[in-house]
Order: structure tokens, then C-alpha cells, then sequence
């Protein structure tokens, strides 16, 4: 990777993208590339949102297959994709597959579509800046620490803003702004919990058993929630939690 000429590579990589859009490019770049990890969490609408990508069926080919990872939602705005369903996503799907990889740094497209404030055109979706802080502050438990953003997005400037401090607040190391009690408690909706069927289904059968085991049953150390498709839901955490 090359940012104005400084060069740096650290393998093996997880590269996640938060854009509502599907990040098609970097998805190809290393499509055969299994010293790296691709997971994006994108709207997809069964092929009808943007360009159509993103498909949860594509898991990389060759020596790369099993490492892209495209949690593709779909279902429409009825209801938008919010706070509670971005949380699922990484503790069912994101979280349990990025810890497994065990990457060496974090490489993140940070585009900020899916914050709420952007009209149903470009998103529509009401993922809170609380929530972009709190997610951050999860990827930061790979890799030692070694979080890297690239802003990439935003239509909403305010919204852009908001998120975009939450987490570089994260990165700094302060404690994220309490998520809304609410979306703590609300279990994600039913096109949500099925997106996420969906891709575990298809990674079940392009992974190791033990990611699905631990997808479906595993409480993940810490956390507030446990990892149950059926009740996928987040308690609100006491202060010293």
C-alpha cells in the first residue's frame, strides 16, 4: 500500500469496509489473496441496490478462497439497517472470522454512508456516530491495536463529521459515547437477521467448522450479548463492564 509515496507492507491484512456501497475494487485486487482478509458490510438488496455487487456468494477463488467475506444486506429501508444490526453483523459474523484470521495490522475503508442523515438514495440506513466509535474501538482488539482508517466517504457533511470524531476518538484510546439504550436492547430486524444467515451459511461452507461454532455459540470475551441468531439482541452493560 502506498499513501504520497510512504510505502508499507504488513501481512497478513484484515481489510474491512463500513461504506454502504460494496467495495468492488479492493474486493478484486485480492480476491486470490489469502494473506488477506476482505470483509464488507454493504447494502445489497438481492443485487438491486448500486451496481448489483457484493454478492455473500463470492468468498474469494484460488489459494483465496474463504477470505472475502461480503456481508450483504438486504430488504430494502423496511426497516433501515441500524445501530443493532451493524453490532450483530460483528459479533456473529465480523469479530469471530477477523479474530480467527489473526491479522498483523487493520486496514479499514471508512466511508460513513450508512450514517444516519443520508437520504434513501445514497443509504438511507441510521447507523448512529456512537456506533461507528464503538465499532472502531472493536477492531481494535486485533492486530495489537494496529487500526488503520481511510476516510473515504460521506455525502452528510454533519453526519460525516460526527462519525468521523467518534472514531478518531477510538483511536486515541478514550471509551466510546454510550450507544443508545434502545439499540442495546432492540433485536436486530428479521431482513437483517436473514442477511446474516445468509453469509454464514455460505462461509460455513468455504471455512473451518469452528468459525460457525463460534458465530453461533460463543460469547466472545467481555461482550455484553451472546451469539444466538435467534435472539440476536445486546444487554445494556453495567459501568464497570
Amino acid at each position: 500500500f502506498a499513501w504520497s509515496g510512504f510505502q508499507v507492507l504488513l501481512l497478513p491484512i484484515s481489510f474491512p469496509s463500513t461504506d454502504v456501497h460494496h467495495g468492488n475494487g479492493t474486493e478484486e485486487i485480492f480476491y486470490t489473496d489469502p494473506s488477506v482478509l476482505y470483509i464488507s458490510l454493504h447494502r445489497y438488496d438481492n443485487g438491486s441496490f448500486f451496481l448489483g455487487n457484493g454478492q455473500p456468494t463470492r468468498v474469494g477463488s484460488d489459494r483465496g478462497k474463504g477470505y472475502n467475506v461480503n456481508v450483504a444486506w438486504s430488504g430494502g429501508l423496511n426497516p433501515p439497517m441500524g445501530d443493532a444490526e451493524y453490532l450483530a453483523a460483528f459479533r456473529t459474523v465480523v469479530m469471530p472470522i477477523a479474530h480467527e484470521f489473526s491479522p498483523d495490522v487493520v486496514l479499514v475503508s471508512a466511508g460513513f454512508d450508512a450514517a444516519e442523515g443520508h437520504p434513501e438514495a445514497l443509504s438511507g440506513y441510521r447507523v448512529s456516530a456512537n456506533c461507528f466509535g464503538f465499532l472502531t474501538r472493536k477492531l481494535m482488539e486485533l492486530a495489537e491495536g494496529r487500526v488503520v482508517l481511510v476516510l473515504e466517504g460521506g455525502y452528510n457533511l454533519a453526519s460525516l463529521c460526527d462519525a468521523l470524531q467518534a472514531c478518531v476518538s477510538a483511536l486515541m484510546g478514550n471509551e466510546p459515547e454510550p450507544l443508545d439504550e434502545e439499540e442495546l436492547v432492540r433485536k436486530p430486524c428479521i431482513n437483517a437477521v436473514e442477511s446474516l444467515k445468509t453469509v454464514l451459511h455460505v462461509q460455513s461452507e468455504n471455512r473451518s467448522v469452528s468459525v460457525v461454532h463460534v458465530c453461533f455459540l460463543r460469547y466472545s470475551a467481555g461482550s455484553e450479548a451472546a451469539l444466538v441468531l435467534n435472539g440476536l439482541h445486546m444487554t445494556v452493560p453495567s459501568s464497570r463492564r
